[in-house]
């Protein structure tokens, strides 16, 4: 290792990687981890790193402000990256195209780790083939109120459902509140085929357990656990195995063996206990690639929840509409149909790129209208991840239906109110006017 002004030189396996201000805290409000912190530890677990990104094309989401900033989505190559770093070229649903990194050993591990990405995002693809997934991923993602014991208890109901369709999935920790199962499957199906065997999925798995899972994309229409069919359309990645989260306790997203499912706890997976246990027991992921099945039976239980009349479920804001697809409209602002539909009262209450700032907004929000918030069930609390082009925030909104008429508060400035994305959309607007 070579000491410069304010950075550091890593020699990884033969390659120099320049760490710059490796100083610099990108944890502080629990725990307490800098930049170089986090590159020794993605050093320390990768193995297990790369099993989950080697190979495939890298969308880099980066923290440059540390955790506790905003972050931003970075598709393109950085162009000053290492002559030793590979890139591939993406096509997109909206027709453009990107060439994004592949990340094969540490020293690329590395280097990303430096520009910011406390997260790895790998498409579900492998570069020689980047029209066919090899994975098919379940994204458990409670919603507000929704218990850890819930999220264990649908987890092991897709483990039996998976293993009657002949397909083994692999679990782990999201690193928040919910869980991932990944499913590695051969790459013959496109990415709307492996969506469809997704959708099917999540309805199956909602009629076994109705009461803690849910398949609707509508978060008005949701309850219990969503299981996030959608993570499967093409574009769409979601943090890999032995991720840092931007949690103040800097957890991981730690795979999992089934055994450990019925009693872990996502608090007890960080960046300081995660590479002793690597060490120890080394990757319960290990076998994955060895282990790739086919999605035959869900694609036909897909096409008989068709022929029963079910249609394709909601796509993605941002794809272009799909032949057969159910309205892409939420419930609430639907227009009148045959069977009309009670409008839900939504009101937002905060917007902000820092998330804690929008649940604090919350909190004020219930402090100002006690009353109203005596009436709200853990379902009425809607906690959206947005994501623009390149930006991430999150909105608050309350559904008022349990809350009597007289008791309902306005709509109202949100608190805080930073939407990234509002002075692009005013651009846009101006643009089209």
């Amino acid at each position: 290792m070579k000491q410069e002004a304010d950075a550091e030189v890593l020699s990884v396996h033969g390659r120099d990687v320049r760490i710059t201000h490796p100083g610099k805290l990108y944890f502080t409000r629990q725990a307490q981890v800098s930049k170089i912190d986090l590159v020794r530890y993605y050093l320390s677990v990768a193995e297990g790193a790369l099993a989950g990104i080697r190979d495939r094309p890298v969308v880099l989401k980066r923290f440059v402000k540390g955790a506790e900033g905003e972050a931003f989505y970075q598709k393109r190559a950085p162009t000053d990256r290492p002559d030793w770093l590979r890139t591939v070229t993406l096509s997109f649903p909206s027709g453009r195209t990107a060439e994004e990194l592949v990340v094969d050993d540490e020293a690329g591990l590395a280097w990303i780790v430096n520009r910011g990405c406390i997260e790895l995002h790998p498409h579900p693809v492998r570069s020689g083939d980047l029209e066919h997934p090899d994975e098919l991923r379940v994204d458990l993602d409670p919603g507000p109120g929704v218990s850890w014991a819930d999220v264990r208890t649908v987890a092991l109901e897709v483990q039996a459902f998976l293993e009657e369709a002949g397909l083994r999935g692999w679990p782990k920790t999201s690193g928040s509140r919910g869980m991932h199962i990944n499913v590695r499957i051969e790459p013959r199906w496109t990415f709307a085929e492996v969506r469809r065997a997704a959708v099917a999925l999540s309805r199956a798995v909602e009629r076994r357990v109705p009461a803690l899972a849910s398949s609707k994309w509508w978060k008005e229409d949701r309850h219990g656990v969503f299981l996030d069919y959608n993570q499967n359309a093409k574009d769409r990645t979601t943090c890999s195995a032995y991720s840092v989260r931007p949690l103040a306790d800097a957890r991981v997203s730690t795979p999992l063996h089934w055994r450990e499912v019925p009693d872990c706890d996502p608090a007890d997976f960080t960046l300081f206990t995660v590479p002793q246990r690597f060490r120890e027991q080394g990757d319960p992921h290990a076998g994955m690639d060895s282990a790739a099945g086919s999605i035959e039976q869900l694609l036909e239980l897909a096409a008989r929840d068709e022929a029963d009349g079910l249609a394709d479920a909601p796509w993605p804001p941002h794809f272009r509409r799909m032949e057969g697809e159910a309205p892409r409209v939420a419930p609430s602002r639907a227009k009148k149909a045959a069977a009309p539909r009670v409008k839900m009262p939504l009101i937002v209450v905060a917007n902000s790129p820092d998330k804690e700032a929008a649940l604090a907004g919350l909190e004020r929000w219930k402090g100002k209208y006690p009353e109203a918030a005596s009436h709200l069930g853990v379902d009425d609390v809607l906690v959206d991840s947005m994501r623009g082009r390149s930006s991430t925030w999150t909105r608050i909104r309350v559904n008022l239906r349990h809350v009597p008429e007289n008791l309902r508060p306005a709509q109202e400035t949100p608190d805080p109110d930073d939407d990234p994305t509002r002075a692009w959309r005013s651009r846009v607007s101006k643009g089209k006017a």
